[in-house]
C-alpha cells in the first residue's frame, strides 16, 4: 500500500507542476481556469497544490480550459516515462504466481500484511542438516 501512496504522491506533485505551467502559459488566473471548468476555485487550487487528482471528466474539462493535451499534463508527451510511473521493483522475470502474491500483499492493511508475513515465515524450510528437509518432519 505504501508503494501505491508513493506513486500517487509523485503523480500528484508532477501533475500539479504541469497544470500550473499550463495555466501560466495560457495567461489565466486560478479563478479564470476554475470558472472555465465550472468548478470551485478552491478545488482548482487543491489540484495545483498537488492535494487533489481530478476525475477523468474533470481532467477533460481542465484540458479544454487550458487548451492542453492530457498526455502533456500527465507527463506522457516526452520520450522518457514520467518519474511517477517508475516501478520501484522490477518483477518482469518472476513467476506469475509470485507477481499476483506481491500485488495482493501491496493492497493489505498493516495487520493483514503482518499476518501474511508470519504465515510465510512459518512455511519456510529450515536448513539444519543440509538435506533440504523441514526440521519439523524429523523424528527424535
Amino acid at each position: 500500500m505504501r508503494v501505491r501512496h508513493k506513486t500517487r504522491d509523485a503523480l500528484s506533485r508532477d501533475f500539479a507542476k504541469r497544470v500550473r505551467e499550463a495555466r501560466d502559459k495560457a495567461g489565466l488566473t486560478q479563478w479564470e481556469a476554475a470558472e472555465r471548468m465550472g468548478i470551485a476555485t478552491e478545488v482548482y487550487g487543491r489540484m495545483e497544490r498537488g492535494l487533489l487528482l481530478p476525475s477523468l471528466p474533470t481532467l477533460l474539462r481542465l484540458c479544454g480550459a487550458l487548451k492542453v493535451d492530457a498526455n502533456a499534463l500527465l507527463g506522457f508527451s516526452s520520450k522518457q516515462a514520467p518519474a511517477w510511473l517508475e516501478r520501484p521493483m522490477a518483477m518482469d522475470n518472476e513467476r506469475p504466481a509470485l507477481r499476483r502474491l506481491v500485488r495482493t500483499a501491496r493492497q493489505l492493511r498493516p495487520r493483514q500484511l503482518h499476518a501474511l508475513s508470519t504465515v510465510a515465515n512459518a512455511m519456510r524450510p529450515t536448513e539444519e542438516a543440509g538435506d533440504g528437509r523441514d526440521s519439523s518432519s524429523t523424528t527424535g
